[in-house]
């Protein structure tokens, strides 16, 4: 493909740093590829003196295999690698440490797991626990952080402190290191060895960094000491398309980059090759609404065009039946499954969606895992009491709920593995606790009538009359977490057990869905499969489909509730900017009205997306009115406009949007 004069520029750069700002579908692979092939024929760079470092294996072996095809070779000299490999490198040899070295995944998952035990920590997701203290970790060893300064989110100080001491001492002890260590270790050899340092700096005398928007701050203060003294540092990244705060990515390394190199040259690779005009411009005014960033125009190569239309349901249930339909149809119409993408906030979300898949047999691949939702821990407390108020006696399902919520019940007045609740009475009688024997007789009598109710309505009795929800309330102040993350949860189960007439017909449809759940784990990916494609926004990074959904357009979900300070709520429209520009012709953006009986609200995002964030609600002429059931509305040759579906026909009216209220004002 024929360069633009902006990619010309950055092809042809010579010496210093420069800094290339690469907007979604501009190309920037085939800048990188083309400016190591201009240092070597063009420059006479020896290939071996060159490095081109990606974030992962499969970007570097892409863009190796990109870089040979345009030379002609099957053996280059120049080293693509990502962060980890390049820096393991440099610890091999000073240290020479091999793989063995490099604690595998699951021994230090099994390490956090037998901590946990030792510690005696009453949590419920062991899981979910563990991997937010790994990458608690992994954040404080990027930043370089004194851990007696880092407040965790998901324990106390004390607890965290306590475990990321365990966990060094455990590493030094049996001569291990973790990917962190890689980075950490290298940074502290190559500031403590200047020798070594300085034949590093003559190995590598130019390098170029792919996604440089997602650096953490020691990987960055390695690159800088390599890079000396000719600078020959040359970064491509989007800034808008930083998306993984939670890794320990840090935007504002980027936005910086001049500070620290105030003789940088820079490009703006400002044309996008993938996306119709009316979805970069929509895409382009969500975005500008963000403060911290490099100010750009991206304009369209495809010219006019395209569509992005915003639809409201009355609910998620309404939602994912109507896209079911409209998929259906397209395919009717001759339309393939794998030109199509829904992408959803958090890999939370689309249960609702799958099953309805799997009901009308929709062919889909999901590149993220689902968890399922009957493998929560909340759904399997609620599915215990309602197997015990069935008749199973299994004491492993009373230790299991018996003090959720508090009943002030031991294991000991438990010893046989079938469960006399009689005899558990009669232990706390002995013992002359009365108080307990008040809890098991009101539990007895819940359990009675547990028995008699259909799923839905046993669902909202173990919530609301047995206390259930209150549990919830205690556990989420203990782990430090949003309770709201708990009731959703809650409410997506509550959802789903209804329709359902017997607990036999909701256990059996919870076996199949498991089942089928197994089976599209175990489906082996395959790009020539005619499926549609279910992901998160950050799975999608990098990829690109005809027509894109983005489903839930909600506050409280995109942004997520999480989002309390300015620098979150920055991150989370990044993340919709980058689902947004994955779409080449068509983006539907869905949102409900009700979510688990529950009314929501649309998302800040799509009144930000949909005009200038800068027009206010004292230009409209009539009274405001909110978003119908069903209707539509399109951004489309540059206006906005909404279409009202009644038995009398379709109207089409013309709109301002009011961004204080994000409502819809007719013209």
């Amino acid at each position: 493909m024929e360069q633009n004069e902006a990619q010309q520029k950055a092809i042809k750069h010579r010496d210093g740093p420069m800094m290339v700002l690469a907007g979604p579908g501009s190309g920037k692979t085939t800048v990188i590829t083309n400016r190591t092939r201009a240092l070597i024929e063009d420059y006479g760079v020896k290939p071996e003196h060159i490095l081109v470092i990606t974030f992962t294996r499969a970007a570097a072996k892409e863009m190796r295999e990109r870089f040979e095809k345009l030379m002609g070779l099957t053996d280059s000299k120049v080293h693509f690698g990502t962060f980890h490999s390049v820096y393991f490198g440099i610890l091999k040899r000073a240290y020479n440490y091999d793989a063995s070295c490099i604690i595998k995944e699951e021994e230090r998952c099994q390490f956090f797991r037998d901590l946990v035990g030792k510690m005696k920590l009453e949590i419920e997701d062991e899981k979910e626990f563990i991997e937010g203290i790994i990458s608690e970790i992994s954040i404080v060893k990027g930043d370089r952080m004194d851990v007696e300064h880092y407040y965790s989110m998901n324990c106390s100080e004390q607890c965290f402190k306590q475990i990321y001491r365990a966990y060094e001492l455990m590493l030094r002890n049996s001569n291990r290191i973790d990917f962190d260590d890689m980075l950490l270790m290298c940074y502290e050899l190559l500031t403590a060895r200047p020798d070594i340092l300085a034949g590093w700096q003559r190995r590598y005398k130019y390098i170029l960094i792919d996604e440089f928007q997602d650096i953490n701050r020691v990987q960055y203060d390695i690159i800088r000491l390599l890079a000396k003294p000719e600078n020959n540092l040359f970064i491509v990244g989007d800034d808008d398309q930083s998306i993984y705060r939670f890794r320990g990515a840090k935007p504002e390394i980027m936005l910086n980059f001049p500070k620290d190199y105030p003789d940088c040259k820079q490009v703006l690779l400002d044309v996008n090759y993938r996306s119709m005009e009316e979805i970069v411009a929509a895409a382009g005014r969500l975005v500008s609404v963000n403060t911290k960033r490099f100010q750009k125009k991206i304009l369209a190569s495809r010219g006019a065009g395209g569509k992005v239309e915003v639809r409201a349901y009355p609910n998620v249930r309404a939602q994912n039946e109507a896209m079911v339909q409209e998929l259906l149809e397209f395919h009717h119409k001759g339309g393939s499954y794998r030109d199509i993408a829904v992408l959803y906030r958090t890999n939370l979300q689309p249960g609702a969606l799958v099953e309805k898949l799997m009901e009308y047999n929709i062919p889909f691949l999901m590149r993220d895992a689902l968890p399922n939702l009957y493998d929560h821990w909340i759904a399997k407390n609620i599915l215990t009491y309602i197997r015990l108020a069935t008749g199973d006696r299994d004491r492993a399902l009373y230790f299991e709920i018996m003090n959720r919520p508090k009943r002030y019940l031991s294991r000991e007045a438990f010893p046989e593995k079938q469960v006399d609740l009689w005899k558990v009475k009669q232990y706390y009688l002995r013992i002359n606790k009365r108080y307990v024997v008040d809890k098991l007789e009101q539990l007895e009598t819940d359990l009675k009538l547990l028995k008699r109710m259909d799923p839905y309505a046993a669902v909202n009795y173990i919530r609301r009359a047995m206390g259930y929800d209150d549990y919830l309330r205690e556990y989420a102040k203990f782990r430090r977490i949003n309770e709201e993350e708990l009731f959703d949860t809650m409410a997506q189960l509550e959802e789903a057990a209804k329709g359902y007439k017997t607990y036999t017909e909701w256990f059996l449809h919870i076996e199949e869905y498991r089942e089928q759940l197994k089976e599209q784990g175990e489906k082996k990916q395959n790009k020539d499969e005619d499926a549609v494609t279910l992901m998160t926004f950050h799975g999608s990074k990098g990829l690109e489909f005809p027509h894109v959904y983005i489903v839930d357009a909600n506050e409280g979900i995109a942004p997520h509730h999480k989002a309390v300070v300015n620098e979150d709520m920055e991150e989370e429209r990044r993340m919709f900017y980058v689902a947004m520009t994955r779409t080449k012709d068509k983006l539907s953006i869905l949102w409900a009205k009700e979510r688990y009986n529950k009314q929501q609200e649309i998302s800040r995002f799509v009144t930000e997306l949909l005009t200038d964030h800068t027009a206010f609600c004292e230009g409209a002429r009539v009274r405001h009115k909110t978003l119908g059931d069903g209707t539509v509305v399109q951004l489309r040759d540059g206006k906005i406009s909404i279409r009202f579906d009644r038995l009398r026909g379709t109207k089409t009216l013309d709109l301002d949007f009011c961004m204080k209220c994000g409502l819809l004002a007719a013209r």
